[in-house]
This record gives C-alpha cells, sequence and structure tokens, in this order.
C-alpha cells in the first residue's frame, strides 16, 4: 500500500493521479495506523511552511513521520518541511535533514541578474547520486513551482542553480525528497516516481 499524507496543503491529489497512470493504486491519509502500515508514504504538497507544520503538530503527524521506517518521499513543500528551519514563516521544520531553508534572492549571486521568484518552471538536475536517479540522465529537466530552497549539505543527491546552487534531492536513510515536482516532469518524473517505488 502506497500512503500519501493528507496535511494542509495543496497539490495532493495530482500525484495520486500520477501513480495511477503509471498502475499505481494510493490512499490518501492522515490517519497514524495506516501511515506506519504503508509500505510507502509519500509527503507532497504545496503550500506555506508555517501553516502546513502547525498542522502537522496539532495531529500529531511531526512524531509519525519522523518514525517511520518505510521508503519515504517528500515533495516540493515536503522537502522543505523535512529540513531543519524554514525562513517561511521563520518555522522549526521537521529536522530530519540537516539543512535551512531560505528564500531565494531576486539577484543572481554571479551575474547580478534579476531573478523572477518564486522559480516556475523546468530546470536541469545534476550531481545525481543513488537508486533514487538509476537510469536518469545528468543534466536532465524537471520541473519547479517554489520561491524557497534548502541549501546543499551533506545528504544532497542532486543539485540546481537559480541563482545559487541548492538541493534539488535530498536523502537520509529511508528518507528521500525532491524539490521538484516528478508527477509534472514528464518522462524523466515518471522514472523517479518508479525508481521510489522499487525501492
Amino acid at each position: 500500500m502506497i500512503a500519501i499524507v493528507k496535511y494542509n496543503a495543496g497539490n495532493i491529489r495530482s500525484v495520486q493521479t500520477a501513480l495511477q497512470r503509471i498502475g499505481t493504486e494510493s490512499i490518501v491519509t492522515d490517519d497514524a495506523k495506516l501511515l506506519k502500515e504503508a509500505d510507502k508514504v509519500i509527503f507532497p504538497g504545496v503550500g506555506e511552511a508555517k501553516t502546513a507544520m502547525a498542522y502537522l503538530r496539532e495531529r500529531g503527524l511531526d512524531n509519525v513521520l519522523k518514525g517511520l521506517t518505510q521508503p519515504f518521499l517528500g515533495i516540493c513543500l515536503g522537502l522543505q518541511l523535512m529540513c531543519k528551519h524554514s525562513e517561511e514563516g521563520d518555522v522549526d521544520c521537521l529536522g530530519i535533514f540537516d539543512t535551512q531553508v531560505k528564500r531565494f534572492n531576486e539577484k543572481d549571486e554571479v551575474t547580478a541578474e534579476r531573478l523572477k521568484v518564486p522559480q516556475i518552471g523546468w530546470n536541469d538536475i545534476h550531481h545525481l547520486k543513488g537508486d533514487l536517479f538509476k537510469d536518469v540522465n545528468e543534466n536532465s529537466y524537471v520541473y519547479f513551482v517554489h520561491g524557497y530552497y534548502a541549501e546543499n549539505c551533506a545528504e544532497t543527491i542532486a543539485q540546481t542553480a537559480y541563482g545559487v546552487s541548492y538541493s534539488s534531492a535530498l536523502r537520509k536513510d529511508n528518507y528521500f525528497a525532491t524539490q521538484f515536482h516528478p508527477e509534472k516532469s514528464g518522462e524523466v518524473g515518471e522514472k523517479i516516481l518508479r525508481n521510489f517505488l522499487t525501492l
């Protein structure tokens, strides 16, 4: 059983639809028992970090998610909530990954060109590591929508540049996360989802 975490965030149904396209059924739930019993857990989301963390804490889901032992995939806001702290709402997050979430500067660090924030659209991923990216080519393009980013750290397994180099994917033990949306990233995203499902 694949469980998708239900919480105060958008875009959850699009992940469920993407899983259906590759022949995998899932449930959307905030039930701790079902999350613990699931074969794999996906933690997607579009929204605001402080509000989302409040929802998780009110329901005790923060501790449930941190205690899971099966393969776990955070997507977009999900990745950010798995980090130590987010500048969005100045909130402490789950602390699974040892890195901070910061807001994009509106100027490129190197060229001083003006950047649109949030980053919306296609960008490449590189320095790919591990099974999540099996048969995925370096510099493949995937789809992003975000105004905040996780800094690079020891747990970074993919990087992207948008004014600054940042973590477009992270991994620690059974926990994986992508800042991009695999469910909106065409064949590359489908491959990444399939790789996760076979972990």
